[in-house]
């Protein structure tokens, strides 16, 4: 059983965890996410219910991409994006308004400028009505400030996408790790529960040959010994499986209490089969992060020319239409029409001001494309290293995993014939305990290695959909 939860598992990690949320890196998983990271976090939707949900790993990253915090979070940004272009690009279409004033007026004719006196006009007019029912337009015909905004905002929104699936791969990639991690929490606690047994048969066998003046009682205090630090183990090993449980549970986003189990059914995932170029050149095509990076260089040119063209002219047309008159009954038709061109001289530096923060931005967008171009490439010529490095761990750990399991059969048959002590069997049971540990490792090592390649060429939900079928997140 051991065996089968250690292969599999290991063996989903390689495809499922292709993924960083807008900014995060690649490699990180579930354990090394930073303190606080909304990612290690979901979104509870509903009450627990009393029946126990089976979820296979399909479940869990389809939860995990509906409530997981850093997802939500994520699609917000785009929404924020969207609402920043909306802003940006209204100031290229028309505006219109319209309105209806309806009042009561005593107007002294002297106020504005008149001598009614001198005519025999007098000097206050009134009271009486005024209505005015209109509708106003406002439109740019060419204002290269605010079309380069429009573009700037486009580019941002564009990298909010992309930062959005940057996040959902991250979100494969931490559930997928949680999942994995209770699969390993619960293949060392059958190990432990295993190794408990080993140790109580041990314990028995020695008081038997002990009764029977085949050995000391110092050998019966030895496998008692090993026999608690057994116990030990195990209950140690149940609360590390517990605690992996409740943080899959907080990942995915399950209501609070909810109980469930997991799945141990996975598919057969291929090893990934490509040389370092072939992952390089799909890594700078396809990583979503990347992509997110040079849209923002793109937002930061557009935001420069922006600043620049404050200093040129900007040409606007405004007209209105109504109905003006002493009530509604007897209005007229009036209208104004207006172009105005607007001519910046001397705006007191805010416009230098302005291109010199723009060029700031863009040298520091500039600078974070050109790092994570350079990232990319040492993510995966590290993770192909590991992946030779960590192979060939696996190999040594499967051959001492095999040796310690014979040399524990050994130790325990010349304990029974009366030739060895317990000295040589609780030896031989560590030997066991340690292997088994780095095998299991060995394993995780292995294609956690795999993982951080797969996470580098930025595909993650993709390749769930391939190997679960689509629609399954």
């Amino acid at each position: 059983m051991i065996r089968h939860l250690t292969t599999s598992f290991l063996l989903l990690l390689a495809f499922l965890t292709a993924a960083a949320p807008a900014g995060a890196q690649p490699g990180v998983s579930g354990r090394q996410l930073p303190p606080g990271s909304p990612f290690a976090g979901g979104v509870p939707e509903g009450p627990p219910t009393t029946q126990t949900l089976q979820l296979t790993v399909g479940d869990i990253i389809r939860r995990a991409l509906e409530h997981n915090l850093g997802v939500l979070l994520s699609e917000q940004s785009i929404s924020r994006a969207g609402g920043a272009r909306w802003i940006a690009l209204s100031q290229l279409l028309p505006n219109v308004s319209a309105h209806v004033t309806e009042a009561r007026r005593r107007d002294n004719l002297e106020a504005f400028g008149f001598s009614p006196s001198a005519f025999g006009i007098p000097r206050v007019v009134g009271p009486f009505n005024n209505f005015d029912a209109r509708v106003s337009l406002s439109q740019s015909l060419f204002d290269l400030r605010a079309t380069n905004e429009t573009r700037a905002e486009n580019h941002n929104l564009e990298a909010a996408r992309h930062s959005y699936r940057s996040a959902r791969d991250l979100v494969v990639l931490v559930a997928a790790d949680a999942y994995l991690e209770a699969l390993a929490a619960d293949a060392r606690a059958q190990s432990a529960r295993a190794q408990l047994q080993t140790s109580g048969a041990i314990y028995q066998q020695s008081q038997d040959l002990r009764q029977s003046g085949i050995v000391a009682g110092i050998d019966v205090v030895r496998a008692e010994v090993r026999l608690n630090a057994d116990r030990q183990r195990v209950t140690a090993s149940q609360n590390d499986l517990e605690k992996a449980r409740l943080q899959l549970a907080r990942v995915i986003g399950l209501p609070v209490g909810q109980p469930f189990v997991v799945s141990a059914q996975l598919p057969n995932v291929p090893v990934p089969d490509m040389t370092v170029e072939e992952a390089l050149a799909q890594a700078y095509k396809d990583r979503p992060d990347y992509l997110a990076a040079q849209e923002r260089v793109k937002a930061a040119e557009a935001t420069r020319a922006a600043a620049a063209s404050e200093r040129l002219p900007s040409v606007h047309v405004n007209a209105d239409v109504g109905a003006l008159g002493l009530k509604p009954s007897d209005t007229v038709r009036t209208y104004t029409l207006a172009g105005s061109l607007n001519i910046p001289i001397f705006q007191g530096g805010r416009t230098q001001g302005r291109i010199a923060q723009a060029d700031a931005d863009l040298q520091q967008r500039r600078a974070e494309a050109e790092d994570m171009r350079a990232e990319i490439y040492y993510d995966v010529r590290t993770a192909f290293l590991d992946l030779q490095a960590t192979g060939e761990e696996l190999q040594v750990a499967t051959r001492s995993r095999e040796l310690a399991n014979q040399e524990l059969m050994q130790a325990r048959d010349r304990f029974a014939a009366g030739i060895a002590n317990t000295i040589e069997v609780v030896q031989a049971q560590q030997s066991v305990t340690a292997a088994e540990e780095q095998y299991i490792d060995a394993m995780l090592g292995y294609d956690v290695a795999k993982a951080v390649l797969a996470r580098s060429l930025g595909d993650a939900e993709a390749a769930v959909q391939r190997i679960l079928g689509p629609g399954t997140p």
